[in-house]
């Protein structure tokens, strides 16, 4: 830990890091305890994780140092233990963030399986996950103002009679007068149905001891996490993930990042895979300090407002984001003093070339795109921290890990490999894969596989002359809104539900601010009508995750199809290409407008725009640099 990091700035470098020894002779840590004893014996003074529930930069904060953090997880895994958790069992969390999520994760993947589900999500595809898991214990919220999360948890519980025991987090602790007094005045009532029994988590883990562990820690690699993709509908998969996965995670960061001087200012969820991996293992690894402001992180009231601020009162020098968090930075001004800063990490979904310009302006700082995925335990590539950071690329293959541009069957045969610059599907192997056994259900890891080895991804993509990797789009058709990922399925399924409908598309519209929000087209059954506005009321109610309600619906006589009768998409997703570029250069009055839509093989869908008057081309630059797509002037026939 806290190793000279090697300069990483060309696939050379990569290579060479991989030639030092193979991954199986890196001399890491076996389990998520021995990891976790390692870097408190190191640093135990110097600080771990820090929470504030509110975001005010002279606020109340609570930060545990490396001690006190693996004291109160040994105390988790003990309690979970004594809860009739075993290797193979799972305890679930359902929390914002907090120092005692943290602890949840680290206490859970200790003492058997973490199960960490999205708090968005509604009580009934939460209840699935505790269901498909099976899990004994969830950790969640005891009620709280201005949040559902423990209502959610007491249905969800009903619907998942596997769950034994419920222990709850209560955030009155992090609050300050006057509002520690009113909270318990206007606390809402949590009517509960389940059988489950009810307890304090912190009154239960300060019953056990902190200094050891009550039960022999693993002494082999074993499966230690499991977390959801996506679960807007119907059963979500399950994607499982082993110690040597998270080590490997911790690894890169640690050598090719972080140190134990460092800072991170994390504003992520850590039900994610981005918090929980890249940030929170590599923080454990290396003896890095992480920030979590809000339980809502970038949501978190006052947030975006204070940021820099926060920056400057934690010395910040890594910054974790996402897009539509820079996009909302950027409109705020830098109004605090950030010289503290070194690199801002930016993934989950395309960055636009104009906020990269903009935040680099801004900020005097470089953002570094990288690519991850939660079948892989995340990480993949980022572009060299030392080396040429190409916009629009998420950079380079990380040490052992392998990408593959192939050409597939359904049932993983490699049909071919993709030359330099072609595009395909993007297929990886690394230590975080999980061969063959990367979901729970057997079921769906058929055909997932490439030669029974490369894990096919679902996205398309290629590799440039140097090895760079780019993203050109998705084989699954999934809809990225904020980094959130819909499974289109949703949207199209509910509105085949409505009695005028026979056909129904669904989308991601390309958005200045989320990169994509859910959009759909449809076809009526012949004879049959109904309004736009008909629809968008029946998508609200039908449609149960409202991140996937659809902000635009269009009624077409006939639906694109391919040859065999499929709704062939590509040109939907032309059609709302066109019609929100054209929208948005009318708002701001600039005259040019989208001429077509073109399939390039090596940047996607790329918008060919022609002058309509008079116009500042930079101004159209600038416009069309808030959006994550291609675009390029029309040449004249």
């Amino acid at each position: 830990m806290a190793q000279q990091a090697r300069r990483f700035a060309t696939a050379e470098d990569v290579k060479a890091m991989e030639a030092e020894r193979p991954w199986e002779e890196r001399n890491v840590p076996t389990t998520l305890y021995g990891l976790l004893s390692e870097t408190t014996a190191k640093f135990p003074d110097r600080p771990a994780v820090t929470f504030q529930i509110t975001s005010g930069p002279k606020d109340k904060a609570e930060t545990l140092s490396w001690a006190e953090l693996k004291g109160k997880s040994t105390q988790a895994a003990n309690l979970f233990r004594s809860l009739g958790v075993g290797e193979n069992d799972v305890v679930a969390y359902l929390l914002p963030n907090a120092n005692e999520t943290v602890i949840s994760f680290i206490g859970g993947a200790i003492a058997g399986i973490v199960n960490p589900i999205n708090p968005l999500l509604e009580p009934e595809q939460i209840g699935a996950i505790l269901r498909e898991t099976g899990a004994k214990v969830l950790v969640t919220l005891r009620a709280f103002p201005r949040t559902d999360v423990a209502q959610k948890a007491a249905e969800a519980v009903a619907l998942a009679p596997n769950v034994k025991t419920v222990l709850e987090v209560d955030l009155l602790r992090y609050l300050t007068p006057p509002k520690s007094w009113i909270v318990p005045l206007i606390r809402p009532k949590n009517p509960v149905t389940h059988q489950a029994k009810v307890m304090d988590f912190n009154k239960a883990i300060a019953k056990q001891r902190a200094d050891a562990l009550d039960f022999e820690d693993s002494k082999e690699d074993r499966v230690a996490a499991y977390f959801h993709t996506g679960g807007t509908t119907g059963m979500p998969k399950v994607a499982q993930h082993k110690y040597s996965g998270m080590m490997y995670n911790g690894w890169l960061g640690d050598r090719l990042l972080f140190d134990e001087k460092d800072t991170m200012i994390a504003p992520l969820p850590m039900f994610h895979v981005f918090a929980a991996y890249p940030v929170m293992l590599s923080a454990i690894t290396a003896g890095t300090h992480v920030v979590f402001p809000t339980p809502q992180g970038y949501r978190g009231e006052g947030v975006f407002d204070n940021f820099w601020k926060l920056v400057e009162r934690y010395k910040v020098s890594f910054v974790i984001i996402v897009p539509t968090a820079i996009s909302a930075l950027m409109q705020r001004p830098v109004d605090a003093d950030v010289s503290s800063l070194k690199t801002a990490f930016s993934g989950s979904a395309p960055l636009p070339v104009e906020l990269f310009n903009r935040f680099e302006k801004a900020t005097g700082v470089n953002i570094i795109e990288g690519y991850g995925m939660t079948e892989a335990t995340c990480l993949v590539s980022c572009n060299p921290t030392d080396g040429e950071k190409k916009i629009g690329s998420v950079g380079l293959p990380f040490p052992y890990t392998e990408v593959k541009i192939l050409n597939c069957d359904d049932a993983g045969n490699i049909l071919r490999e993709c030359d330099v610059d072609e595009v395909g599907e993007i297929c990886i192997t690394n230590p975080g894969v999980i061969t063959g056994g990367t979901y729970t259900e057997a079921d769906k890891n058929v055909g997932l596989f490439a030669d029974g080895k490369y894990l096919r991804t679902g996205d398309l993509g290629r590799l440039d002359a140097d090895g760079y990797l780019y993203i050109t789009g998705r084989a699954k058709d999934l809809i990225i809104r904020g980094g959130h990922n819909i499974d289109p399925a949703e949207i199209e399924e509910a509105l085949a539900g409505h009695e005028a409908v026979a056909f129904a598309g669904a989308i991601g519209q390309p958005d200045s601010f989320a990169g994509e929000l859910p959009c759909a087209y449809v076809e009526l059954v012949a004879g049959a009508e109904t309004t736009v506005e008909e629809l968008m009321a029946y998508a609200k109610k039908h449609v149960h995750e409202r991140a996937a309600h659809p902000k635009y619906i269009e009624i077409l006589p006939e639906l694109p199809k391919t040859g065999v009768g499929k709704i062939f998409k590509p040109d939907l997703r032309k059609m709302a290409i066109t019609r929100v570029y054209n929208q948005t250069f009318a708002t701001q009055g600039l005259a040019v407008e989208v001429a077509s839509v073109i399939d390039d093989k090596k940047r996607g869908l790329v918008a060919q725009i022609v002058k309509t008057g008079e116009v500042d081309e930079e101004a159209v630059a600038h416009c069309l640099g808030e959006f994550p797509g291609a675009w390029e002037w029309k040449q004249d026939a």
